[in-house]
Parts: C-alpha cells; structure tokens; sequence
C-alpha cells in the first residue's frame, strides 16, 4: 500500500521527522521515511537527544573518546553537530530538488538562552557555522526576548525554526520580525533566496491544557488546538504574506515563512491518533511528526486540504472558550514557560546523563 504521507505533495504540505538523533540515521529509518513516506525534513530537540543518549549505546564511543578535559557540553555539542550534518546530507537531494525550499533539518540553542536575545544571537551564528550546512535551520525560542534576535538572525542570511510558539499573538510578532529582517537585509543589498524560516506553532499541548479546564462533555474538548491553528493561518500567515509590502520582498526573492505544525501527536487516547495531522492540511505548510503519528497515518490518514476550511466555526470556538471562562491567552503564557522548562530540564538530564556514561566506560 503507497504511504499516505505522499498525498501531502498535491496539498502543497510538508511533513517533517521530529525524532531526528542517531538512532534514526544508525537504523536506516530517515532513509527509509525519505524513500517510501515523501518526508523532506527533520526536527530535534533537547528532549529528542536526550532520550537518545538515555536509551542508546550510539553516543558511547563519542563520550569514551573525548579529550579528558571537555566538559559534558563540549561531548554533547560534537555528537549533536555529527548527528544534524548527517540528516543535512541525508536531505541534501530534497534541498536541491526544491531548490532551497524545503529539505531542512533543525538544530536548537540550549534553552537556558530563551530570554537572553543578545546571547541568542551569538549562539544561533556559532551553531550555523558549526554545522556548515545549507540546510541547516537554528532552532531559536519564540520568546519576547526571541523575537528580535530572529529578526537580527534573519537581517543576517540565517535560516531559523522559531520554536515554542502558541499564541496568534505571538506567532503575529514573530511573523513580523521575519519581514522587517528580511528588509533590512535587501535595503543592505542582501541576497533573500536563500533565506527561509519556519514558525514551530505547537499543536497538542494547548488542547490537553485547555481540556483540562474545561467540564466532562464540553463540545470545547479537543478542538481548541484546531481552532487555534487554523485562526493562526487565516490570521497571520495569510494576511503577513500577501499585499503591497510582501509582494515588494517576494519580487526579490523572498521566501515565505511557513506555518509548522509540531506537537502533533495526540496526547489524549480518546482521540484519533492522526487528528492533529488530518485537520491541519494545506498549502505552504509542514507537519513535523514523532514516530507513531507517521506510521498511523500511513495507513489511516485522510489527506485532503483542511486547514482553510471551517474557519469561521474556528472562531465560535474560540469566542466560546471564552464565553465559557477559560483565558486562552493565559494558557498559552504558562505553555510557553512551561516549554521552555522542560526542554531546559531536558538538556540538562542529557548532560547527567553524559557525565555518567563518561565515569562508567572509563572504569
């Protein structure tokens, strides 16, 4: 049976791997999920190498190798680098077919920089160039102090995966600071085809919260994540790139910011395993997918274009979120500290875990 995933091309949609860590290359799996799922991209995080380091004897020879006087960071930094070169070439014929619009693999900056913008900055240039490779995107919070260092970041020809974003609101200033970069590096006579960026909205976290708050039986429950989406793309992506003032950068080349769907796998069992996929189809988008959502849709996905329609149903959605006292704009500020703590506590799990697998090969 052809993977459903291959479906997804007609639609103009992306899909994306969000397991992107040695275990996956060493197995084979990207290569495969390339050849017979039409995936052209991949994500990592703190909490994807974490838990490959955790669960996987592939890191061991890098930790048993590394000169006696390297930090945990320093081992972790040269295994992560190894890794997102490799998925680099591993998609390098995507990038190429697409002509540098798709075919991506992100690398994040260590969390405990989400609200230091300046420091950011620094850091986003020291892993672009650390990796060396076009495809390459520096994975960078959506955090108030990230907004300007995207901005700065895009202005400098840098490719970015803005993560950790929920709100309209922010994905609006986020959607912003991509244009004005974008502006202040073609007034400085830059090139802006090569420049592209992705906004990582995530999906399911926001309906397990809302759900949360909401009584047994709302007709709320799970369809907040939806809402908000598709409010997302009505709202922001297609006003921000269309008119006057885009068609000016597009004319030089410009690229679109594309809408990125992550946390897509469903979190609550009473729920489709492909929801957050099915609803969230549409053009100049991507899906990016952990393991189990790609094998469930493979066979038992429904593509077709979804993200456009029902919009209006959308916003009764949201108005009666309201109506119904829960503060959308105040679930998605926790989600966002929240994230951005749990990807910090992540990373530093990984680096416990570093130094024990150190101590242990040694003796």
């Amino acid at each position: 049976m052809t993977s459903k995933w291959n479906a997804l091309a007609d639609l103009r949609q992306s899909v994306w791997y969000d397991n992107v860590a040695r275990p996956a290359l060493a197995s084979g799996l990207i290569d495969r999920v390339i050849a017979e799922d039409n995936v052209t991209g991949g994500t990592s995080n703190p909490s994807i190498f974490a838990n490959a380091v955790l669960k996987s004897d592939l890191y061991d020879a890098d930790i048993a190798s590394a000169p006696a006087e390297w930090t945990p960071e320093q081992i972790f930094e040269r295994a992560a680098v190894a890794d997102i070169q490799r998925a680099c070439d591993a998609f390098h014929g995507v990038w190429e077919r697409s002509r540098g619009r798709d075919g991506f693999v992100s690398l994040e900056v260590e969390a405990d920089l989400a609200f230091d913008g300046p420091g950011t900055v620094r850091r986003a240039h020291e892993v672009h160039g650390a990796v060396g490779k076009p495809n390459l995107m520096v994975k960078v919070p959506g955090t108030a102090p990230g907004v300007d260092a995207f901005r700065q970041l895009t202005a400098a020809g840098i490719s970015v995966n803005v993560t950790l974003l929920f709100s309209c609101a922010r994905y609006q200033e986020i959607a912003d600071a991509y244009v004005a970069g974008l502006e202040e590096r073609h007034a400085a006579g830059g090139d802006l085809t090569g420049v592209d960026s992705v906004a990582s909205f995530f999906i399911s976290r926001i309906d397990s919260k809302i759900d949360a708050a909401l009584p047994e039986g709302s007709p709320l429950r799970g369809r907040i994540a939806i809402a908000n989406a598709k409010l997302a793309y009505a709202d922001v992506y297609q006003e921000t790139f269309s008119g006057p003032r885009w068609e000016r950068l597009a004319a030089a080349g410009a690229n679109v910011q594309r809408p990125l769907w992550a946390s897509t796998g469903t979190k609550n069992a009473a729920y489709p395993a492909t929801l957050y996929v099915d609803e969230l189809i549409g053009p100049d988008t991507v899906n990016t997918v952990p393991d189990v959502t790609l094998e469930a849709f493979r066979s038992g996905g429904n593509p077709h274009r979804s993200i456009d329609q029902d919009v209006d149903a959308a916003r009764a959605e949201i108005a009666a979120l309201a109506d119904a006292g829960v503060d959308l704009s105040a679930v998605t500020t926790a989600l966002e500290d929240e994230g951005v703590k749990a990807f910090a506590e992540a990373y530093d799990g990984m680096i416990d875990a570093i130094r024990a697998k150190r101590h242990s090969v040694a003796a």
